[in-house]
């Protein structure tokens, strides 16, 4: 059973997407990245000599710093925080650049919904434009389950509050990635068709999560090829999903 969204989209289209990268003079990498009237503004200062207390010294180390629109910073900006810097850490090569910090801040400028998927892929943009060793670029998306049992992509922010629940997921962009000229492929275990980070708020069953996963994953080809799209062009693009 199919819902009927205010903006006129099908449960699982996206809203129109834009990116702008080295937008920003200060940061070493910069990144705006937009859906729908959701827009954030990433900055990547870095590599700096020194690691942060209780970090490995033999790896490259990362600090994310949230600033919300307007107010102080709260335990959901603080978790956001958390989150993203453990998905920042498992997509980038933390060996190349041993001892240093690397600083991702986030800036929103406005929030209508799906706000931590839109960070995570501003960042993801921003640590492009940083020139930062990555394993492989991540596409993030968030995913609602609404009353009647119907999945619903990239919500709105009253969307989100009509929701029964909702799962923020992060899928490897494998076609992707950013390593130093001459590297060998980083070892690990393959993560085609795995999921880098996954965070749900609410009730759902096991089958409505594992059905909100393969909805999202459906919806990250879009997401990867205005991806490809966007770090092929210097200037700014847009794409309407």
């Amino acid at each position: 059973m199919e819902i009927d969204r205010e903006d006129g989209r099908k449960p699982n289209q996206l809203r129109p997407l834009a990116c702008s990268r080295n937008i920003l003079n200060r940061p070493h990498g910069s990144a705006s990245w937009s859906q729908g009237d959701t827009k954030v503004l990433a900055a990547v200062y870095g590599p700096k000599a020194g690691i942060k207390k209780n970090e490995n010294p033999e790896k490259a180390c990362f600090e994310v710093i949230w600033k919300p629109k307007s107010g102080q910073i709260g335990k959901a900006e603080k978790e956001y925080e958390m989150i993203l810097k453990r998905t920042i850490q498992s997509i980038c090569v933390l060996t190349v650049n041993p001892n240093t910090t690397t600083s991702v801040i986030i800036q929103v400028v406005h929030d209508d919904g799906s706000l931590l998927p839109c960070a995570v892929n501003a960042a993801c943009a921003a640590l492009v434009d940083a020139g930062i060793p990555m394993k492989h670029l991540a596409v993030a998306i968030c995913c609602c389950l609404a009353d009647n049992g119907s999945i619903v992509l990239d919500p709105s922010k009253l969307e989100e509050k009509k929701m029964t629940a909702l799962a923020y997921l992060v899928f490897p962009n494998t076609t992707l990635s950013v390593l130093p000229e001459g590297s060998s492929l980083v070892e690990g275990e393959p993560v085609e068709d795995g999921i880098i980070t996954s965070v749900t708020y609410g009730v759902m069953s096991v089958d409505d999560y594992f059905l909100c996963v393969e909805n999202g994953r459906a919806a990250t080809a879009s997401l990867s090829a205005f991806f490809r799209k966007n770090f092929q062009q210097s200037q700014k693009v847009s794409f309407k999903a």
